[in-house]
């Protein structure tokens, strides 16, 4: 049976491309290690940020959309995404972000401390000291005895969580904790294994949208098993999109129970297929089937202006 082993990268939705760029890279130190366009709406940017080669399980990435309406936050959604830390360095977090004027809290959680706040576009985040075997990108602006290690984890908002525990089951997830409303499940892999799923009925329909999290990826390690993914989905009566080429790895996409946009993608091949690791992020990538369109789409895109 195909396995997936963590989260593969979470996508969210931005304003203004230079805005993101500044927090995510410049304040959380993550690298920028693709800067293309959205394959189905290519007017708009997708920048994908991670570790020094952006490996799965250290991947956020974000659609640029400056017209859309600000996200409301409600079940059917991933509510929050959290990022792994050395143990020991809350404190230096909230003196970073704090000497950005962002208000941050310290609290615990299963026994964890862990630092919330909100990014550029009240998009919920969370900073969990952990154990992680990854490394932290060593050109970026944070000093790599507290920088981010990789993602942690997620949290899902749904109105009941019985029926998406029972398709994380199937998953390979195991219930490991469960405090108030929140049920936590684990996966047996690297950076991105925590998923909690919290169960809340007093929240109308979360609305996507500048701010929100548009879906949550899980890794699997090719196509043949991202295959069997696909054949075992159908047959719990998902409605799952066919096989797409996202030329840094390939995706299929389906709603779980609660209304959560799920991926599965594949590992590879991953960002180096178009630009060399040293220059990762530099310059406008965009897939073979776009490029004939490179000028046009150049020419659409807005400028990025960092603040």
């Amino acid at each position: 049976m195909a396995t997936v082993s963590g989260i593969h990268h979470v996508t969210a939705i931005c304003d203004t491309a230079g805005q993101n760029i500044a927090f995510y890279a410049d304040l959380l130190g993550l690298r920028l290690v693709k800067r293309t366009v959205n394959f189905d709406a290519p007017d708009s940017y997708h920048l994908y940020y991670g570790d020094e080669t952006g490996r799965p399980g250290t991947l956020v990435t974000f659609f640029a959309w400056p017209d859309a309406l600000q996200g409301r936050l409600g079940t059917g959604q991933a509510e929050s995404i959290a990022f792994a830390v050395p143990p020991g360095s809350i404190e230096h977090w909230a003196d970073r972000v704090g000497r950005r004027g962002i208000n941050a809290e310290e609290v615990e959680r299963f026994d964890e401390r862990l630092l919330r706040f909100h990014g550029p576009d009240a998009l919920r985040l969370e900073l969990v000291e952990a154990e992680v075997d990854t490394e932290p990108w060593a050109g970026g602006s944070v000093d790599p005895e507290h920088a981010i290690r990789g993602l942690y984890g997620v949290t899902l908002a749904v109105e009941g969580y019985e029926r998406t525990a029972d398709l994380l089951g199937t998953m390979g997830y195991d219930p490991v904790g469960e405090e108030r409303d929140r049920f936590r499940y684990t996966v047996t892999g690297d950076a991105g294994s925590i998923l909690d799923v919290r169960c809340r009925p007093d929240l109308r329909r979360g609305r996507i949208g500048v701010g929100s999290v548009h879906h949550v990826a899980f890794r699997t390690a090719d196509g043949a098993s991202q295959r069997e993914w696909r054949e075992t989905l159908a047959e719990r009566g998902l409605d799952v999109t066919p096989v797409l080429d996202r030329k840094y790895f390939e995706s299929i996409y389906f709603r779980e129970p609660g209304g959560v946009l799920f991926e599965i993608a594949t590992d590879g091949p991953g960002f180096t297929v178009d630009e060399p690791e040293a220059s990762l992020g530099e310059e406008l990538q965009l897939p073979e089937w776009l490029e004939p369109r490179r000028a046009e789409i150049e020419r659409d895109l807005p400028m990025i202006f960092y603040r």
